[in-house]
C-alpha cells in the first residue's frame, strides 16, 4: 500500500509538470504566431495602428516610400485578412483623370494611362463594359468628365454616382445627372459606387454586402491630401481581400473626409514611378481599363 501511495504521488508531480509545460509551450506559440501575423510590430516599424470594437488590433501600416519632391507617400497596410497600399498625395491639384485614347475600341493599362499623362502615379478608376469578364475597357460606365468637358455617357440624364475633382482639387461625390455633371464645372470625374465616407461620416452598414475582393478606392482629407487605396486580394497564401466596411476603414485611420469604392476585383491596380506597386490578382498582368486617376508632375 505504501509503495502505491508514493507511486500515485510521484505521477501527480509528473502530469503537474507535463501541465505547465505544454501551457509555456502554447503561449510561445501563440506570442509567435502574433509576431508572424504582423512582423512590422515586431521589427517596431508599426507607425499606424487602429484598434476594433474589442480592442484587437484590426490595421497596422508601414511607411515604404516618402518621397518630398513630389509629396508623395507610399505606405504598406496589413489587416486581418488582407495586404495592400496606401499613397498620399499632399496637393489635390495634381490628381487628374486620363482616359484611353481609343475611347469605344480599347483601353489602356495604368502604366501606360499614367505615361500619357507624363504622371508619377495612378490609379485605376471608374468601371466599364465588362461582359463575362472579358471586356477591354474600350467604354467606360456611366459619365466620364476629362479636363471640364464630357467625354463618355451612356446612360442618357439618368442619375449615377460619380467621383471627381472641381478645379480647386476639391472631390466632388454623389448622385447626379450629365446636365447636373456639367453645370457645376467639374473638372474630372467616373462613375462607380459606393461612397464610404461622405462629409466625415461613415456611410457603410454592416460588411457592405459585396464580399470580400480586391479593392481599390480614393479618399480626401480636409487639408486636401488625395488618398489612393488599393488591396489585394484572391491570393489565399498572400491577400484574401477585403469588404466595402474594410476599406472604409481604411479611410477613417486615414482620416478621410470623402472616400469612394472604385473599380475592383482583377482591375485593382497601383503604379509609382512605373512600376506596379500591388500584387496583381490577374495571372496576364494588368487589365486593360479606360480610366485611371494620375498624379501629374
Amino acid at each position: 500500500m505504501l509503495g502505491n501511495k508514493k507511486h500515485k504521488q510521484a505521477s501527480a508531480k509528473w502530469s503537474l509538470l507535463s501541465f505547465v509545460v505544454i501551457g509555456l509551450i502554447a503561449f510561445a506559440t501563440f506570442t509567435s504566431a502574433q509576431a508572424d501575423a504582423n512582423p512590422a510590430l515586431e521589427e517596431g516599424q508599426n507607425v499606424n495602428v487602429s484598434q476594433g470594437n474589442s480592442g484587437e488590433q484590426t490595421l497596422g501600416s508601414t511607411k515604404g516610400i516618402v518621397d518630398t519632391d513630389s509629396g508623395i507617400t507610399v505606405e504598406d497596410i496589413t489587416g486581418p485578412n488582407f495586404k495592400g497600399k496606401v499613397m498620399l498625395i499632399k496637393d489635390p491639384t495634381r490628381v487628374k483623370l486620363a482616359v484611353t485614347k481609343e475611347i469605344g475600341v480599347t483601353g489602356e493599362r495604368v502604366s501606360e494611362l499614367v505615361k500619357d499623362m507624363g504622371g508619377i502615379a495612378g490609379i485605376n478608376a471608374g468601371g466599364f463594359y465588362d461582359p463575362n469578364g472579358k471586356g477591354n475597357g474600350a467604354f467606360p460606365d456611366g459619365l466620364t468628365v476629362h479636363d471640364g468637358k464630357l467625354v463618355h455617357n451612356n446612360v442618357g440624364e439618368k442619375e449615377v454616382n460619380i467621383v471627381g475633382f472641381d478645379d480647386q482639387g476639391k472631390m466632388v461625390l454623389g448622385k447626379m445627372t450629365a446636365h447636373q455633371l456639367e453645370a457645376q464645372n467639374i473638372r474630372d470625374a467616373v462613375s462607380f459606387a459606393p461612397n464610404l465616407i461622405v462629409e466625415g461620416k461613415s456611410v457603410i452598414s454592416g460588411d457592405g454586402g459585396w464580399g470580400i475582393a480586391p479593392r481599390s478606392g480614393i479618399g480626401q482629407r480636409a487639408d486636401g491630401t488625395v488618398i489612393f487605396v488599393v488591396i489585394d486580394g484572391r491570393q489565399p497564401a498572400w491577400s484574401i481581400g477585403a469588404t466595402l466596411s474594410d476599406l472604409m476603414q481604411v479611410f477613417e485611420d486615414y482620416q478621410a473626409v470623402n472616400a469612394v469604392n472604385l473599380d475592383g476585383g482583377s482591375s485593382s491596380e497601383m503604379v509609382y514611378q512605373g512600376k506596379v506597386m500591388n500584387k496583381l490578382w490577374n495571372i496576364f498582368g494588368e487589365r486593360y481599363v479606360p480610366t485611371a486617376f494620375v498624379v501629374t508632375p
